[in-house]
């Protein structure tokens, strides 16, 4: 089994990129929790996460939900369940970008044992 760093951080930084997304469409939710006929936006990427291989990242696939497209979901927007759903994402960045400095510390040493 052949473990690529540069793929790694590929994964990674797709993950930081879904992540974004989730967040602007909770922000959104958020600022137009008042907003006469507002639909509420959700974005649920399991599809794209699932693929990644790793039970770390399957776990959070099935927590996080389908597809990473913004989608419009019936409903009034509760400003609670707003709030705790951008909570979650962030504990999801902050794991990201944890393993993003790991594998960039990894890249670091491998350049400098090749030297």
């Amino acid at each position: 089994m052949s473990f690529s760093l540069n793929g790694q951080l590929d994964k990674t930084n797709m993950m930081l990129d879904l992540i974004t997304i989730k967040q602007q469409a909770l922000s959104s939710n958020i600022a137009n929790v008042n907003t006469p006929g507002y639909v509420r936006q959700d974005v649920s990427f399991e599809q794209y996460v699932g693929k990644l291989n790793s039970p770390l990242e399957t776990k959070m696939a099935k927590t996080i939900g389908p597809c990473p497209i913004m989608e419009e979901r019936q409903g009034k927007v509760n400003i609670a369940e707003e709030l705790m759903a951008m909570q979650k994402n962030s504990l999801f960045y902050s794991v990201a970008t944890r393993r993003a400095n790991s594998l960039i510390q990894e890249l670091k040493t491998v350049a400098q044992l090749g030297k």
